[in-house]
């Protein structure tokens, strides 16, 4: 789960990470009333949408005009640039064409800036540890200074046994050049950063810009958040802070019906039993020239409703031409998956090309009740032979 910027900022707060003051508005006016709160003579308004690069983002309906951050130097002028974001779309390298609707900015103080660095906390799938990264290129994307620089990026992990130490600030500090108050000011904002991560059961946290200020202090200038949604149970208050409107409405509903669901942006539609066997799934369309719409895993406890349901939302998505079921009967039976497969084509009318490939428990019962449904279905003896039948149905289709 993700939050936004001025949640993330109040999150961190609580923990003694330093951030500056500023306040979330909904309208023009409330951006206004935001700015009079602060100290000035400088704000700037922070468009708030789930996705990076938002500076260098711009509006679909004014590709030529500013972007999604802005400097203001009165509350008039904040008022006008948060009417140019709200109810607009911004298009960031993140947010791909589409874009994101603005529905809330964050008007915040300014400060003098005199370096940007680049800091992150995230969980080292290699180590099993939380490792930190920093770079001396503050406010470029992380991408981009690894692909052309990877030399700036300083990398360290933190054992769990013994957790954060002094020791990892001043070596990051070191490589970052910083020295005297600065590093000072540094190891204790990276210690309460770190603190926050683990009790918030983070899986990143990315600071970018972290700037210095020519007063020598380490200000968090921009976060992003990111949480292990198997640990919300924890946090409620965390939770509660989800925007819904960022989110892909296909995957909310699969959430309502405990299915495991990912958007993508191919034209073949997957319903899987299990996230191993989903993964192979797409990875074989790919190899035989297609591209998956989504990762779906259905469960091992899925049920007749639970397909109807998938086949919905799957079909939900207006670029899938053929859809593929992929179904080991281990704990889940073959014969569920036929009834739930044929219950939901007939309630929906099914107007794609649909393979189904069955195997394990009662697999001959479930191919039997798929063959005397009298549908279209088109079955596969393996998965091999089933990526290459649901391919070529999908550019048939196409």
């Amino acid at each position: 789960m993700n939050i936004h910027e001025y949640q993330a900022k109040e999150l961190l707060r609580r923990y003694g990470v330093a951030v500056l003051d500023g306040y979330a508005a909904w309208t023009p006016a409330e951006a206004a009333a935001a700015a009079a709160k602060l100290p000035g003579p400088v704000y700037v308004v922070k468009s708030q949408i789930h996705a990076g690069g938002r500076g260098a983002g711009r509006f679909a309906d004014d590709p030529a005009g500013k972007g999604g951050v802005r400097l203001a130097r009165s509350a008039s002028e904040v008022e006008q640039a948060a009417a140019a974001m709200l109810g607009h779309t911004l298009v960031t390298r993140q947010t791909g064409p589409a874009g994101r609707m603005v529905r809330r900015v964050y008007v915040e103080a300014g400060c003098a800036i005199a370096r940007e660095l680049y800091l992150s906390l995230l969980i080292d799938r290699k180590t099993g540890r939380v490792g930190i990264m920093a770079s001396s290129d503050g406010g470029m994307e992380i991408e981009e200074v690894a692909s052309h620089h990877p030399e700036r990026i300083l990398r360290l992990s933190v054992d769990p046994a013994s957790g954060y130490s002094s020791f990892h600030g001043r070596r990051l500090g070191h490589g970052l050049g910083l020295a005297g108050g600065q590093m000072a000011a540094f190891g204790k904002f990276l210690a309460a950063l770190y603190q926050a991560f683990t009790a918030l059961d983070c899986s990143l946290l990315e600071i970018n810009p972290l700037v210095i200020t020519e007063a020598g202090g380490v200000v968090a200038l921009d976060a992003k958040m990111g949480f292990d949604d198997n640990a919300l149970f924890r946090h409620p208050d965390v939770a509660a802070l989800a925007d819904e409107a960022e989110e892909d409405p296909k995957e909310l509903e699969a959430a309502r019906h405990s299915l495991n669901y990912v958007a993508l942006d191919g034209t073949i539609g997957c319903m899987v039993n299990g996230a191993g066997l989903a993964m192979a799934t797409m990875d074989i369309i790919k190899l035989y020239g297609g591209a998956p719409a989504n990762f779906l895993d259905v469960g091992g406890g899925a049920t007749k409703e639970r397909v109807t349901a998938a086949f919905k939302i799957i079909l939900s998505d207006p670029h899938v031409e053929a859809i593929l079921v992929n179904i080991f009967g281990g704990i889940m039976r073959c014969d569920v998956i036929a009834e739930g497969v044929v219950a939901a084509a007939r309630e929906l009318s099914l107007s794609v090309p649909l393979v189904v490939r069955l195997e394990g428990t009662n697999v001959a019962l479930g191919k039997e009740i798929l063959a005397k449904s009298g549908l279209a279905i088109i079955a596969a003896d393996n998965l091999a032979d089933a990526a290459l039948k649901v391919v070529k149905a999908a550019k048939e289709a196409a």
